[in-house]
C-alpha cells in the first residue's frame, strides 16, 4: 500500500466511525458496462437452484438462542457465524466448487449467491461479484486498523465475510465468503 494511501485512509478512519451501526442492506448497483448481465445474474437466481432444494426463500429475522446455535452448528460454523470469525483461507473445498448450483447460508438455508455469481479470486475463499437482492446487510467492522464492510445473513444475521471493491468488472465487488458459513447445493 502506499504510504499516501495508507496516511489518507487513517485520516478519514475518525470520520467513517460516526453513526454507523445496525446493517444495511445491500443494493449492488452494477456499472453501466456489462450491469445488464449482472442485473440478469440476480434477477434470475432461481434458475439455478434445484427443484425441491432444502432452503428458505423467507428474510423473515429467524432468532434463536446461543445454546441451540451452539447445538445446531459445528464449531467451526458457529466461530464464523455467531461469533465473527474467520476460517482458514485455502480449506473450503468451496473455494474450488465448479458445478452449478446455489450457495445457501449454514445457520438458516437462505440463498444468499449463484455459481453464476461466483468466480476464482484466488484469495483461497469463494468469492462472488454479486449477491441475491435483499438477502444479506453489511455493516462497518473496525476489528482491524482500517475499516471494511462486513457483511450478514438477513434471517439469521450470521457472518458470511467481507466486502471489497478489488473484484472484477462491472461491479469490481469481491464478496468475499468464508466457506463454513456456506452449504453449496448443486442443481
Amino acid at each position: 500500500m502506499e504510504r499516501r494511501t495508507f496516511l489518507g485512509a487513517v485520516m478519514i478512519t475518525p470520520l467513517a466511525m460516526t453513526g454507523l451501526s445496525g446493517y444495511q442492506r445491500t443494493s449492488s448497483q452494477p456499472a453501466a458496462q456489462g450491469g445488464q448481465a449482472i442485473e440478469d445474474m440476480r434477477r434470475n437466481w432461481k434458475a439455478l437452484l434445484a427443484p425441491g432444494a432444502d432452503v428458505t426463500l423467507s428474510t423473515e429475522p429467524l432468532r434463536r438462542p446461543e445454546a441451540e446455535w451452539k447445538r445446531i452448528l459445528g464449531k467451526a460454523q458457529y466461530d464464523v457465524l455467531r461469533e465473527e470469525g474467520t476460517e482458514r483461507a485455502h480449506s473450503s473445498p468451496l473455494d474450488r466448487e465448479k458445478r452449478p448450483g446455489v450457495y445457501a447460508c449454514a445457520g438458516c438455508g437462505l440463498p444468499l449467491f449463484t455459481s453464476a455469481m461466483k468466480y476464482d479470486s484466488g484469495t483461497g475463499w469463494p468469492s462472488f461479484v454479486t449477491h441475491i437482492p435483499g438477502h444479506l446487510g453489511t455493516k462497518r467492522d473496525f476489528k482491524l486498523i482500517l475499516p471494511r464492510t462486513e457483511y450478514h445473513c438477513m434471517r439469521c444475521g450470521g457472518h458470511q465475510g467481507h466486502l471489497f471493491d478489488d473484484g472484477p468488472p462491472p461491479t469490481k465487488q469481491r464478496w468475499c465468503n468464508n466457506g463454513v458459513a456456506l452449504r453449496f447445493i448443486p442443481l
